[in-house]
């Protein structure tokens, strides 16, 4: 699955380093980006192709890669995860096992599909035979109209989507029909303000933790704790192991540990000699501790890592961008905190010659898919 905000040089680069020897791609992006070196086939030349019976002749081995999903490390580097048969079902089975299900079911999808937590949803309803309502974008009227109107039963969300939707319930005074029974939360933690509006509105809200190679989750709290473990990720789900390196005593510090069927086996590309794990664990890079009652709380994502609007901004792919123009001499880049996204990126530059920063804007745009909330500050 590839980000289509990405520019047209990501995208082949992630496609030069999977060694893709097919791109199919829905017609609008097709006109939207400059891809020639691949071979492609078009939605809609599927759709009109002649359908064909087929026979199933055996089942995918477990260990099998089924989906592979490009991920930022601390670096800034993009690695391209392998997802396996057996992991996408551990995480769906896991998920399943904590959230209950019923016949009445429809998830909610308005995650990007090219996020593991988009495509988890879409995972979940293949196996769990669930229905799921897919938005092409995020369109807060009609989402509130489904919760309200009990057409929908879940729906992941991050904190920046939840504000946008408990506005719109305090806007009109209703509150989320009976039916609906899930908004899993993730993407960072959930203002204690968000819980407790939410809680007015009758949205049981589920923080969670999970990554790319994790499949999607692996520890939820469940919204009787929101606010009684605030903060909180909540205990690992079914399957799932979780430890902190170096601790022994509830409260000490220290990098979250991740074990499970549910954990990636590797990386393809330029990675693929890397492995993921240490003595079976995948060091996650996060620092976190258990409290007393065993509930795991994140202190801090990676130390350079930008989480704005739920999305990961690496200031390392900022400042190779911003190096790449030949009058930047030096970038720095570091987050700034933003009451509507959480934080923003800020860049610190020294140049060697005089440049306009809508230059600097219209540079970092070739290589960056979102530069909005960029902030330069030239020294």
């Amino acid at each position: 699955m590839l980000n289509s905000r990405l520019s047209t040089k990501e995208i082949l680069w992630q496609l030069g380093d999977a060694n893709a020897s097919l791109l199919i791609v829905e017609d609008e992006l097709l006109r939207q980006t400059k891809i020639q070196d691949v071979p492609m086939i078009t939605f809609s030349s599927l759709q009109s192709s002649e359908q064909r019976d087929f026979t199933i002749s055996k089942m995918w081995n477990g260990s099998r890669t089924i989906t592979i999903m490009y991920t930022s490390g601390t670096t800034g580097f993009p690695k391209g995860v392998r997802q396996t048969a057996g992991n996408h079902t551990s995480s769906a089975l896991s998920s399943v096992l904590n959230l209950g299900l019923t016949e009445e079911d429809s998830w909610l999808c308005t995650m990007p599909l090219f996020h593991i937590s988009g495509f988890s949803i879409l995972v979940r309803s293949v196996i769990y035979g669930m229905e799921v309502k897919l938005y092409e974008k995020f369109d807060t009227k009609t989402i509130v109209d489904e919760i309200r109107n009990g057409t929908a039963t879940r729906m992941s969300v991050v904190a920046t989507s939840l504000r946008r939707i408990l506005e719109e319930f305090e806007e009109t005074e209703t509150v989320a029909h009976p039916t609906f029974r899930t908004m899993l939360a993730g993407g960072g933690p959930v203002p204690d303000d968000f819980l407790r509006r939410a809680e007015s509105r009758k949205l049981p809200v589920l923080q969670t933790y999970g990554m790319t190679e994790t499949s999607s989750q692996t520890a939820t709290l469940s919204s009787e704790d929101a606010l009684r473990k605030s903060g909180s990720a909540g205990k690992p789900l079914f399957f799932n192991q979780i430890k902190i390196r170096d601790t022994e005593q509830p409260g000490e510090l220290g990098e979250v540990l991740i074990a499970g069927p549910h954990v990636t086996p590797g990386y393809i590309g330029h990675a693929v000699d890397r492995d993921p794990l240490e003595d079976g664990w995948l060091p996650t890079g996060d620092i976190g501790y258990f409290d007393d009652e065993g509930y795991l709380f994140i202190v801090d994502r990676r130390s350079d890592l930008i989480i704005s609007g739920g999305e990961n901004i690496y200031p390392a792919e900022v400042e190779n961008a911003l190096l790449s123009h030949p009058l930047v001499k030096e970038a720095g880049v570091c987050g700034q905190s933003h009451p509507v996204w959480g934080s923003v990126p800020v860049a610190f530059i020294v140049l060697s010659g005089d440049v306009a920063e809508e230059e600097l804007d219209m540079h970092c745009g070739n290589y960056l898919h979102d530069i909005r909330f960029l902030k330069l500050i030239i020294l």
